[in-house]
């Protein structure tokens, strides 16, 4: 029942990607097989010039080991986890970097040093993340948030995630992204508080507290991505069987929804956080090289289209 079926980058993200200027990127905790990989796969395409942060020792020897010269990378010596995140927001701060990459650290110790007050790159808006989910050998991409970030978040809360979500839309394209709010019907049922919560949330959106996109729910599973369900039960809606991005109730639903793409469907799960200064790759160990470098790319392209202070 498991898709075997190889895991994909898009070749939409590889195509912008080669517009991009080569963008800093830092790496907090390169000193990692895995870390060093994903950075210089993307290194490779001109995309980024990664900055690299560890114990340097470490890094330059597993460097040689793959046969990647370092002449021209700027290596950060630092072993200790925690100052390792540290580093990356401070270059961040610092606007030496665009972007952040998560490497060999945790992720509450990269997440901790960002969201420090004196780090500097809070902005107005609560921080999420999003899934840019693909399948190989079907169009179209659709985006999941928030499967990471955010618990249970509450209705002003969700509209932060909303038009994080519409950032990233919009630097990859979709001029007017449509967005579906889950829940389990697509009724509003005061013993469903997910459905009461996307019926507000969306109210408030269409009252302008969301910009640049078309935002409506509730709606279940079906009638957000399927014309045919949503033609069925006789909903009339521009966003019902053509949602981009799907808005999840709470993490639970978000982590059971992008993984059963994943392993039912080799969907390539490419994982960024927006809401901070800078956007920042937030990947797991069990991430395949693909959803990192189709990570690294949005990241990156993201990046490129912020308008400057």
């Amino acid at each position: 029942m498991l898709s075997t079926d190889p895991f994909e980058v898009p070749e939409y993200l590889v195509t912008l990607a080669r517009e991009l200027p080569g963008l800093a990127v830092a790496v907090a905790g390169a000193d990692h097989p895995v870390a060093l990989e994903s950075a210089r796969r993307a290194a490779e395409t001109g995309a980024i010039e990664p900055v690299l942060i560890g114990d340097a020792d470490a890094i330059r020897a597993i460097a040689k080991e793959a046969g990647w010269e370092l002449a021209d990378t700027r290596i950060l010596h630092e072993p200790d986890e925690e100052k390792k995140a540290e580093v990356a927001a401070a270059l961040a701060k610092g606007r030496e970097v665009a972007v952040i990459m998560k490497g060999h650290v945790h992720t509450d110790a990269l997440m901790r040093a960002v969201l420090r007050r004196d780090a500097g790159l809070r902005t107005d808006r609560r921080t999420s993340h999003v899934f840019h989910m693909t399948v190989p050998g079907r169009e179209g991409v659709l985006h999941v948030t928030d499967a990471v970030v955010n618990v249970q978040p509450d209705s002003g809360e969700m509209l932060d995630i909303i038009n994080n979500a519409v950032d990233l839309a919009h630097a990859l394209g979709t001029e007017t992204p449509h967005i579906a709010l889950l829940s389990g019907a697509e009724v509003v049922n005061p013993s469903m508080p997910s459905s009461v919560q996307a019926s507000e949330v969306a109210a408030r959106a269409a009252d302008g507290e969301v910009k640049g996109a078309v935002v409506d729910g509730p709606f279940g599973l079906d009638n957000a991505i399927s014309l045919d369900a949503a033609q069925l039960k006789g909903i009339d809606s521009p966003v019902a069987g053509n949602a981009d991005i799907l808005v999840v109730p709470n993490i639970e639903a978000g982590n059971i929804l992008f993984k059963q793409m994943v392993y039912f469907l080799s969907a390539t799960a490419a994982g960024v956080v927006m809401g901070t200064k800078v956007p920042i790759v937030l990947t797991s160990r069990a991430d395949p090289p693909e959803a990192r470098l189709a990570a690294t790319f949005i990241a990156a392209i993201v990046a490129a289209k912020a308008p400057s202070d």
